[in-house]
């Protein structure tokens, strides 16, 4: 069950309108950096959830914030596109020349299909993905995207920061700048409580390493030919990370055959130079 509160999470103020700025802040919303992403990759974690319920509680808990983040940022579009009600608009509807030269850069779907207002897509217009949703049912595997998920979210929210003049704008962005910091930092404690890189890994960690092929599980394969000698790099010597062996170098050769694959059947309707 989730309820609602009218008021904003956080203050939304816009100075002086710019419907180009509305379309970049589309990117935030409804992009693969942006809120929705997070808001259900959160939420679909929580409710297929396993295990101690105060993941699922936490997991929830930051997803119904990611909602708000979502409605502050629609907000701020709408706003952003209170400035395209006059001289602008009037253009497109008497005129109808290329709609995004006219716009000025604006996303003409603002006006044509939302009314001046936001959109459920990225700053290029295209719909959301539900495909960008990491719900793997193993808890560290989806720590490890949440901590992408936050880490690109907030360097789109810095460039977004970086793009605007407004200091309305750069407040709102302030404030869900410094709350991706909070949510990176909550999804590495996570971790942390799960054990660490020496209790996680490999991910996962159920799985008996004494099935795997354990002469490849910790060697750095160069497929650089111009590569004579080892990096000096963390990843191809010394300790692995989680603590169970050392890293190895070694130039990738081939372990298997050259494939050799039947004919074609005649269903399938190939040439019939294939067929010999």
């Amino acid at each position: 069950m989730f309820y609602h509160e009218p008021k904003l999470q956080y203050k939304v103020r816009v100075d002086k309108p710019n419907p180009q700025f509305a379309r970049l802040l589309q990117q935030a919303i409804g992009g693969i950096e942006g809120e929705i992403r997070v808001c259900l990759q959160y939420l679909f974690q929580a409710w297929g959830n396993r295990g101690p319920s105060k993941y699922r509680d936490m997991l929830l808990e930051t997803g119904t914030e990611e909602i708000s983040h979502i409605e502050m940022l629609c907000t701020a579009v709408a706003l952003n596109l209170e400035g395209a009600k006059g001289d602008i608009i009037d253009r497109v509807v008497s005129e109808n020349p290329v709609v995004e030269q006219i716009m000025g850069g604006m996303d003409p779907r603002h006006y044509l299909s939302a009314g001046l207002a936001a959109m459920a897509t990225d700053a290029n217009g295209v719909p959301f993905n539900g495909s960008w949703v990491v719900g793997s049912g193993n808890l560290a595997a989806d720590m490890y995207a949440n901590v992408m998920a936050e880490s690109t979210g907030r360097t789109l929210a810095t460039r977004l920061w970086e793009s605007t003049d407004d200091p309305g704008m750069k407040d709102m962005l302030a404030f869900l700048i410094a709350r991706d910091t909070m949510h990176q930092n909550q999804w590495l404690a996570v971790l942390e409580e799960l054990g660490g890189p020496t209790g996680v890994h490999p991910i996962p960690n159920t799985f008996p390493q004494d099935q795997e092929k354990s002469e490849f599980a910790y060697t750095f394969f160069s497929t650089n030919v111009n590569r004579p000698e080892p990096p000096m790099a963390r990843w191809a010597q010394g300790a692995s990370i989680d603590g169970k062996s050392e890293f190895t170098f070694s130039h990738a050769v081939p372990y298997g055959e050259e494939p050799v694959l039947g004919p074609p059947i005649p269903e399938a309707y190939a040439q019939d130079k294939q067929q010999t």
